[in-house]
Protein backbone atom coordinates (compact mmCIF):
# COMPACT_ATOMS: atom_id res chain seq x y z
CA UNK A 1 0.00 0.00 0.00
CA UNK A 2 1.69 3.46 -0.85
CA UNK A 3 2.33 6.13 2.03
CA UNK A 4 -0.62 8.93 2.30
CA UNK A 5 0.23 12.07 1.41
CA UNK A 6 0.09 15.09 3.72
CA UNK A 7 -2.61 17.57 2.96
CA UNK A 8 -0.69 20.56 1.56
CA UNK A 9 -3.24 23.24 2.82
CA UNK A 10 -3.55 21.41 6.47
CA UNK A 11 0.05 21.43 6.47
CA UNK A 12 0.64 25.42 6.07
CA UNK A 13 -2.73 26.20 8.16
CA UNK A 14 -2.18 23.86 11.32
CA UNK A 15 0.71 22.63 13.63
CA UNK A 16 0.45 20.21 16.46
CA UNK A 17 1.58 20.93 20.19
CA UNK A 18 3.81 18.93 22.18
CA UNK A 19 0.69 17.00 23.87
CA UNK A 20 -0.70 15.96 20.05
CA UNK A 21 -3.47 18.41 20.01
CA UNK A 22 -3.99 21.07 17.25
CA UNK A 23 -2.91 24.71 17.05
CA UNK A 24 -4.52 27.06 14.03
CA UNK A 25 -4.46 31.18 13.73
CA UNK A 26 -7.78 33.31 14.10
CA UNK A 27 -10.35 34.27 11.06
CA UNK A 28 -10.90 37.64 10.70
CA UNK A 29 -7.44 39.07 10.44
CA UNK A 30 -6.52 40.15 6.61
CA UNK A 31 -8.75 43.15 6.07
CA UNK A 32 -11.54 45.52 6.86
CA UNK A 33 -9.34 46.25 10.03
CA UNK A 34 -10.01 49.36 10.49
CA UNK A 35 -13.80 48.48 11.54
CA UNK A 36 -12.11 46.65 14.29
CA UNK A 37 -11.43 47.82 17.78
CA UNK A 38 -7.53 48.03 18.79
CA UNK A 39 -8.89 44.94 21.92
CA UNK A 40 -10.33 43.01 19.06
CA UNK A 41 -7.15 43.14 17.18
CA UNK A 42 -4.96 42.67 19.79
CA UNK A 43 -6.75 38.79 20.54
CA UNK A 44 -6.84 37.86 17.07
CA UNK A 45 -3.14 37.73 17.28
CA UNK A 46 -2.76 34.82 19.26
CA UNK A 47 -2.90 30.98 17.56
CA UNK A 48 -5.98 28.66 19.94
CA UNK A 49 -6.69 25.31 19.40
CA UNK A 50 -8.74 23.20 17.10
CA UNK A 51 -12.38 22.62 18.90
CA UNK A 52 -12.04 18.75 19.90
CA UNK A 53 -15.41 17.61 17.58
CA UNK A 54 -12.63 18.98 14.24
CA UNK A 55 -9.45 18.00 15.94
CA UNK A 56 -10.10 14.08 14.06
CA UNK A 57 -10.57 15.31 10.87
CA UNK A 58 -7.63 18.10 11.02
CA UNK A 59 -5.14 15.11 11.78
CA UNK A 60 -6.49 12.78 9.36
CA UNK A 61 -5.29 15.61 6.47
CA UNK A 62 -1.95 15.77 8.60
CA UNK A 63 -1.30 11.77 8.50
CA UNK A 64 -1.07 12.08 12.45
CA UNK A 65 -2.22 8.75 14.51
Amino acid sequence: MPKMKTHSSAKKRFKLTGTGKVKRFQANTSHRMRNKSKKIKLRLRDSTLVHPADEARVKRLLCVG
